[in-house]
Parts: C-alpha cells; sequence; structure tokens
C-alpha cells in the first residue's frame, strides 16, 4: 500500500461524500458502512478533513457528514495534506541538503515519483468520481 490506512479511509470518505446530491449528508454509521471503515476509527479520520474546512458536520436528527465546498473544487492535495501527507517530502535518505547539486543516490527517481505525485494531487478533484459507478461490489 503506498498510503498509510488512515489517509486511504479519508479519500474513500470523501469520495463517498463527493457522490452525494447537494445538500445530502450522510450520519457516522452510514458512511462508515459505505466505506468499508470501521466507525470509531472513521471519526477520527472525519475530524481532521473537518478542521481542514473540507467536511462539514452537522449533529443531530438530520445531520451528518458532507462535504463543505463542491467536489469539483477540492483536489486531491488538498485532502492529503488534511490527512497529513507532506508530498514535498524531502530527500529519501533525509538529507537536509539535497538537490540537483548535492543529490543523494534516490534523488533522480525520488523527485521523479514527487513530482508525478505532485501533478496527480493538484490536478485530480473530487468531482473527478462523483456519481461515479462503485463498480457492483459491497466493501467489507
Amino acid at each position: 500500500m503506498l498510503l498509510n490506512l488512515t489517509v486511504v479511509y479519508g479519500l474513500r470518505a470523501m469520495a463517498v461524500l463527493a457522490g452525494l446530491v447537494a445538500g445530502e449528508s450522510l450520519n457516522a454509521k452510514d458512511l462508515a458502512a459505505r466505506t468499508g471503515v470501521p466507525q470509531q476509527y472513521l471519526s477520527k479520520v472525519m475530524r481532521k478533513l473537518v478542521v481542514a474546512r473540507l467536511v462539514r458536520s452537522q449533529r443531530g436528527h438530520g445531520g451528518g457528514f458532507s462535504l463543505a465546498q463542491p467536489a469539483a473544487r477540492i483536489t486531491m492535495a488538498a485532502a492529503l495534506q488534511a490527512l497529513d501527507v507532506q508530498i514535498d517530502g524531502g530527500c529519501a535518505f533525509g538529507y537536509a541538503a539535497c538537490n540537483e547539486a548535492q543529490p543523494c543516490a534516490l534523488h533522480p527517481l525520488w523527485s521523479r515519483l514527487r513530482q508525478g505525485l505532485d501533478t496527480w494531487a493538484n490536478s485530480c478533484t473530487f468531482g473527478d468520481v462523483a456519481g461515479k459507478p462503485r463498480g457492483g461490489r459491497a466493501l467489507g
């Protein structure tokens, strides 16, 4: 797995919320069921997304989670950042001064990976997944 479980779960939740009709929300139990994420774990993940203002949370009857802005305006980069992923993660060896002039052994490949991830994360939005078929399989 390229991303840790917290990040994968957060992206799942964002994708499910992106598929909701405007004005619709999902309570934690239903969101957990649709994403296949344990509800207690999901609440911790959702907290990060709410703090980052990507997701809105409303308590009480008829409340639940929804996207805080249109899916097409939320990039994967914004979600990754909210879930503590650093795309510009620095040197693979942890060197403070790693660059073209003073590269580590992995610098050329690591730079390509980071650039590809950065391009993907900033060009893809949750609007790209909104309304897509789920493949007919239930999670869990």
